[in-house]
């Protein structure tokens, strides 16, 4: 610094309209500035910040997350430079000290007593089970904690006991969850509350529409995913007021990838509510990376990563696991049937033209390289479990051997299911099928019309139970009719918020995607709380023998073992118990691409490029 440089004056301001940081220049021109700004970038990415040679501005929950680091740049040059807060920056400052993670954790628990004691004032009249004491003797007095619970456990039992437990009048609650979960909460909210005359109101049709209810100072709200940031000015308005409590249901829905935009718009707002929750009983679906923005939205000033997310997020979780609810194991086995000879040529042919697209040289941050292997791998999925989901694609379309092979069969896998689904149903034994892909979905459905199956997939809308067209109204038909033998779904459009283990206890995977999430909620239909003692809930995984399947499960397997680890939960497990081979001859007879993780598609990788002679 010069003898004539004057000192840098730094005003740092909270703009509430945009929960930006406005950090003001008073001394334009002065060298320390630039320093500043490429400091700042150091420690979050520099597309989120604007600047000048008179302000930097970027989002507030990276401000509060590198105050720290924000405050040693200030120390280390305390004679160049001079720094003033303004009001409104205090206050917000203050807010962020009161719910930091080290405070938190600090709280004593709450007693069982105290618990009971407030939630009979409130006309709380839903007993609590021992487990979901237990879980809110820990989590109740922070004030951002995470429920894991497997479902069936009374996960939002708990979450409502939480706001109860801790609310005074002026408290409200917004969740924000699936729309197929949104009449759990109406449904628990009357068993839980007394002589209830409230009910969540959803906050949906557009910005005009949500701010007019929310004129009307609603105590319950729910919104979805999607919906939030198309109004997340409304709902930071919202959450400004201060007595707000949030809670994400299904919360690895903010995961990145695809859904980086849910993630960045409630980030964007997790300094504002007064306490929030996190609940899912699938946390983690692809890797401790997926509990990064979970813990973020709890507690946005404390650093974390992959290396110590699982550290970090232990002393504010709770879980109630199957093993403590005594639900019966489920029993995995794993159906190999052989492809025909015509099928595993023009498999093999695929697999090389796939190969030489393909660079084995991939890096951790090539989004566009890791969605085209998606797709890869999406082709050779569909191909392996309906060889007619390739005769779709030009460049097979006028390929005789598609059409050969198509007259001959719809293939080993699908015409197992089919096979096995009429033994269970002589069994008078109902089971559920599932595939990834809705061309699937609506053939196997076709092809067990016999057993009068029902089906769904995304393209069926939600509605009353009463019409048979609508998804309620065909888990309806598959609970209470005799003749509906049968249910084919889709696991990202039918794995939430439906039971099915008090008339079904037998499922059949077709094939299944890289999401642990789908996978694991779709198995929790029929292996959930309620099952009897002697229950025997089974699951198939039918795969074709030297496939893509095999690759498939072992990732699944390994990302359900590091949740199981991560969550403390020996009971959660998908290691198959038996492997049952095909003995039969051989015979001539969308979602995927964006579910792939980097370790997802170098294994992959690994597959394609193991063993240059089978090309």
């Amino acid at each position: 610094m010069t003898g004539q440089e004057s000192k840098m004056e730094l005003q740092i301001d909270y703009l509430k309209n945009n929960e930006q940081v406005y950090i003001e220049n008073k001394a334009s021109g002065n060298k320390l500035w630039r320093s500043f700004y490429v400091f700042i970038c150091d420690y979050i990415p520099a597309t989120v910040v604007s600047y000048s040679e008179s302000n930097i501005s970027f989002p507030w929950r990276y401000f509060i997350s590198i105050k720290g680091y924000i405050g040693n740049f200030i120390t280390a040059h305390r004679e160049q430079l001079r720094v003033e807060f303004t009001e409104q920056a205090k206050i917000m400052m203050k807010v962020a000290n009161n719910n930091s993670y080290a405070t938190s954790i600090a709280c004593m628990k709450r007693s069982e007593k105290d618990i009971q004691e407030k939630l009979r004032m409130e006309g709380f009249i839903r007993k609590l089970t021992n487990n979901q004491m237990d879980n809110l003797k820990k989590i109740s007095q922070l004030p951002g904690a995470a429920t894991f619970s497997v479902p069936g456990a009374g996960k939002t039992t708990e979450a409502l006991a939480y706001f109860f437990v801790n609310r005074n009048q002026q408290d409200r609650l917004l969740v924000v969850a699936p729309k197929n979960a949104f009449g759990a909460w109406d449904e628990q909210l009357d068993s839980c509350i007394k002589e209830n005359k409230e009910c969540f109101m959803r906050l949906r049709g557009g910005e005009s529409a949500i701010r007019e209810m929310l004129e009307k100072h609603p105590r319950f709200m729910l919104i979805t995913y999607d919906q939030l940031p198309r109004v997340k000015k409304l709902i930071s308005s919202l959450l400004a007021e201060g007595n707000i409590y949030m809670f994400l249901d299904e919360s690895h829905r903010i995961k990145g990838g695809k859904r980086a935009k849910r993630a960045e718009a409630i980030l964007d707002i997790a300094h504002l509510p007064k306490k929030k929750l996190v609940m899912s009983g699938a946390p983690m679906p692809q890797s401790p990376k997926d509990l990064i923005p979970q813990f973020l939205f709890l507690y946005p000033t404390k650093n974390v990563d992959e290396k110590n997310v699982i550290d970090m997020i232990q002393p504010i979780y709770v879980r109630t696991t199957k093993g403590q609810l005594k639900i019966p194991e489920v029993k995995h086995i794993v159906k190999t049937v052989k492809m025909s000879r015509l099928q595993r040529e023009i498999y093999m042919t695929l697999k090389s033209e796939i190969k030489r697209q393909m660079n084995p040289m991939l890096s951790d941050s090539s989004r566009y390289e890791l969605r085209r292997i998606g797709k890869c791998v999406m082709k050779v999925m569909e191909f392996v479990s309906n060889p007619a989901l390739l005769s779709s694609d030009m460049n097979y379309v006028f390929d005789k051997r598609i059409g050969s092979l198509l007259v001959a069969t719809d293939g080993p896998k699908i015409e197992y299911v089919c096979r096995r689904a009429r033994e269970l149903a002589k069994e008078k034994r109902k089971v559920i099928i599932w595939s990834c892909f809705v061309q699937n979905v609506e053939l196997i459905a076709l092809r067990l019309k016999d057993l009068g199956a029902e089906y769904i997939h995304g393209g069926v809308d939600a509605g009353n139970e009463n019409d048979q067209d609508t998804r309620e109204g065909k888990i309806k038909r598959f609970h209470s009719d005799p003749k509906c033998m049968v249910l084919v779904a889709n696991p990202a459009a039918c794995s939430e918020g439906i039971s099915l283990h008090r008339i079904c206890q037998y499922a059949i995977y077709l094939d299944r995607s890289f999401n642990a999430a789908h996978y694991l909620q779709s198995e929790d239909r029929i292996h959930r709380l309620g099952l009897s003692s002697d229950a025997r809930p089974t699951v198939e995984f039918v795969e074709c023998e030297d496939s893509i399947d095999q690759v498939v499960r072992e990732r699944l397997t390994l990302k359900v073992a590091i949740m199981a680890s991560a969550l403390n939960d020996s009971s959660l497990k998908v290691e198959p118990d038996i492997y049952e081979e095909d003995e039969e001859d051989e015979s001539d007879m969308d979602n995927i691409a964006n579910d792939l993780s980097v370790d997802d598609a170098r294994a992959v990788i690994d597959y394609f490029f193991d063993g240059d002679s089978d090309a």
